[in-house]
């Protein structure tokens, strides 16, 4: 079964306020298994558009992912998110296909 992805990419506006948001959100990640593969960190941009931060986080599965976002406790913690930040969120499960050569 594929695993599930969330992509972000986000610009905060006050760091301070977002760290509310950043303790909130650990327990619906421990709940689905979410496990931070890029979380901020150096980047370039050679093609089209970028937000200051970029973000992917791994679960289990698709539904694991989607669940997460739907959860009664990640909720909560987007209510922390919304006034503080402008976020790009794309949802997306694993590619388990074969790879080139």
């Amino acid at each position: 079964m594929p695993k599930g992805y969330w992509i972000a990419r986000v610009d905060v506006a006050d760091t301070e306020a977002y760290k509310a948001y950043v303790e909130a959100n650990a327990k619906p990640f421990k709940i689905f298994g979410a496990h931070f593969l890029v979380r901020a960190g150096r980047f370039e941009n050679p093609e089209g558009t970028s937000r200051t931060r970029n973000v992917v986080i791994e679960f289990p599965s698709y539904q694991a992912a989607l669940d997460c976002w739907k959860s009664a406790e990640y909720q909560e913690a987007l209510k922390l998110r919304v006034p503080v930040s402008t976020i790009d969120l794309v949802i997306i499960e694993g590619y388990d296909g074969p790879q080139p050569s």
